[in-house]
């Protein structure tokens, strides 16, 4: 236990300062029942119960797993992609020379030419899959070899999408990612001269996220799988649990105005309302937690005279002043501890 305040200080300060008239009427706080004294507007109970301290840090609404991808063509960029656009299988990410560069779904890049005669892998298999969800090669059997029944249905699938049909495909035609896209940037922009491995767009998931730069004087905070509380736009609150903690420091800024951060990333329980990208929103951590503890209202602490902070006990038609030690805040509760405080006593409050 400390005396003092730890956090949210200022809502107890504002509180104090409303009943130190009331605190002032105490003989020097010594406990003693005063009849005399002027109702109490409102009362609370004493109870004994858990307290987490929060600390409340700054963060930003944002999708997971954040990415570049580069052309795979050369030529004259002849469309891209508005930012924030969803890209899914067989879509477009870009047009170079009006040919489209298509997404397909798969955690292997395409990193060499598939055609007849292309030793069997994964890539190969891969690519056979996506054919089939596009709904071409109706003969074809999905697996690691590239037969003429996948050459067929690759000619099939650039006669769909206006590409030359040539049975073969490359990373000029073709990017491959886990799962559908969100454009979070366009670097490609429309009339641009573009060439193999020259940066086109950034991309992230569908996944919502809300990451935190946190200030490395506060990493305690950061335990992976610690349930948070997450303020977003409109006022919406939303649990969360922190999926990824950084390791390694990063510094911004110049000379005295540098910070020191770590990335931490937060997982919601569920999908916001909101579809705003890099949007302002609160995070409330948990510090630190005290157990079984006796707990009252922040607003019935009382600034005394003599200094320090005490409560009000209703006992009756009477009341008494006791002074007490506060320890953590949470909740809009304060755990206190005074002579004679016990569960279930009343506590004066002021009035909502």
């Amino acid at each position: 236990m400390r005396k003092g305040l730890l956090l949210g200080g200022s809502t107890v300060l504002a509180a104090a300062a409303t009943w130190t008239a009331v605190a002032a009427l105490n003989d020097g706080g010594t406990g003693a029942l005063a009849p005399t004294r002027p109702p109490v507007p409102a009362t609370a109970d004493v109870t004994r119960q858990d307290l987490v301290e929060t600390k409340t840090v700054a963060g930003s609404l944002t999708y997971a797993g954040e990415r570049r991808i580069a052309s795979g063509a050369t030529g004259t960029v002849t469309w891209a992609p508005a930012q924030g656009t969803v890209i899914r299988r067989g879509r477009p990410l870009l047009k170079v020379d009006r040919k489209p560069l298509v997404l397909m779904y798969g955690k292997l890049p395409l990193y060499r030419t598939l055609e007849r005669g292309v030793s069997d892998g994964p890539d190969v298999e891969q690519l056979e899959r996506n054919l089939k969800a596009l709904g071409h090669g109706a003969y074809l059997t999905v697996d690691d070899h590239f037969s003429h029944a996948t050459e067929q249905a690759v000619k099939e699938w650039q006669d769909d999408r206006g590409l030359p049909e040539s049975g073969r495909v490359d990373a000029s035609q073709v990017v491959f990612q886990p799962a559908a896209v969100r454009v979070t940037g366009v670097q490609a922009e429309l009339g641009a001269r573009t060439a193999p491995g020259r940066q086109a767009l950034t991309v992230s998931g569908m996944r919502r996220l809300v990451h935190v730069d946190l200030d490395t004087g506060d990493q305690a905070l950061a335990r992976k799988g610690a349930a948070v509380t997450v303020t977003l736009p409109g006022g919406e609150r939303a649990e969360g649990t922190i999926t990824s903690v950084g390791t390694v420091a990063e510094s911004s800024g110049e000379e005295q105005d540098t910070s020191t951060t770590i990335d931490v990333d937060i997982t919601l329980a569920e999908p916001p309302r909101t579809r705003l990208d890099q949007a302002p929103v609160e995070v409330e951590m948990q510090s630190e937690r005290h157990e079984d503890v006796l707990a009252v209202p922040v607003e019935a602490l009382l600034a005394l005279r003599e200094g320090g902070y005490g409560v009000e006990i209703v006992e009756g038609g009477a009341s008494r002043i006791v002074a007490v030690e506060t320890g953590a805040f949470g909740g809009g509760l304060v755990e206190v501890e005074g002579q004679g405080l016990a569960e279930g006593m009343k506590v004066g409050v002021p009035v909502s």
